[in-house]
């Protein structure tokens, strides 16, 4: 479309937009600049360029290893979150939805709560006993569990919102199919937009959570962000190559979601 056909408005809205984009990548272009400078302290620009720094960290096993860890820990929270939920929604949605109000209250509770003071009331109940899991990435599975509550939960219920439910669940019972399979070939289906934006959203916040990680298990299961604060004082390339490997991994994940999601739905 051009600017002609934009008409003066369009144009000013579109400035504005891209202005504000140009705001917001100001940050992260300094860090990516940052990272692959060799030396950059009195000067404008770099005194030259190099990716040593991003060589050094991706050759590093404790980076590895914290990498790793902390895919584990946030994909087993996903799974977890998605096996209990799914049901639970449905069963609240389609045979008692006058519970939606109060769980829509009760899905907030682990937002009232700071993860600070959550963190000392889970180190006194799980630090020993039977139930001893502190510094195991368990305790973490669990409480990135109640975190990730709210956003799979509120993704989830628009969709189900938008796609009727109860009109989608009795008509494919009309065609002969049982509530499961009407559940699991119907609706389920349907879900899958919801479903993915609840998991890019809930990965992206786990992925970078500290407080919980860093109190809980600390060393004992470095993840990425404990492996972060661990490094804050190497050297300053090497930290932002570590932000900037952060950001990238998390768009590449969030751009392949985007394009599976896509090849599906045509």
């Amino acid at each position: 479309m051009s600017r002609a056909e934009l008409g003066p408005t369009g144009v000013y809205h579109r400035v504005v937009v891209y202005l504000l984009f140009a705001i917001l990548l100001l940050p992260l272009a300094g860090t990516l600049i940052y990272s692959i400078a060799s030396s950059w302290s009195a000067t404008v620009l770099p005194s030259g360029f190099t990716f040593k720094w991003y060589i050094q960290l991706w050759s590093d096993p404790r980076f590895l290893g914290a990498f790793g860890q902390s895919l584990l820990v946030c994909v087993g929270a996903l799974i977890l979150s998605v096996v209990l939920i799914l049901p639970l929604l449905f069963v609240v949605h389609y045979h008692f939805p006058k519970l939606d109000a109060l769980m829509n209250i009760l899905i907030l509770l682990p937002f009232a709560v700071p993860p600070v003071v959550s963190s000392v009331g889970l180190l006194q109940l799980y630090g020993s006993g039977p139930f001893a899991m502190v510094g195991t990435p368990w305790i973490l599975v669990g409480c990135y569990f109640t975190v990730a509550l709210p956003f799979m939960y509120r993704a989830i219920t628009n969709n189900l919102q938008a796609i009727n439910l109860s009109d989608l669940m009795d008509s494919a019972q009309l065609l002969g199919a049982s509530t499961w399979q009407a559940a699991f070939l119907v609706v389920l289906p349907n879900l899958r937009k919801g479903l993915m934006v609840a998991l890019l959203l809930s990965f992206s916040f786990l992925f970078g959570e500290f407080v919980f990680a860093n109190i809980l298990v600390g060393t004992r299961y470095e993840t990425l962000q404990v492996y972060l604060n661990n490094m804050r004082n190497s050297s300053g390339h090497f930290t932002s190559a570590l932000v900037i490997s952060y950001f990238f991994f998390v768009l590449v994940l969030t751009w392949a979601a985007n394009i599976l999601n896509k090849d599906k739905s045509q």
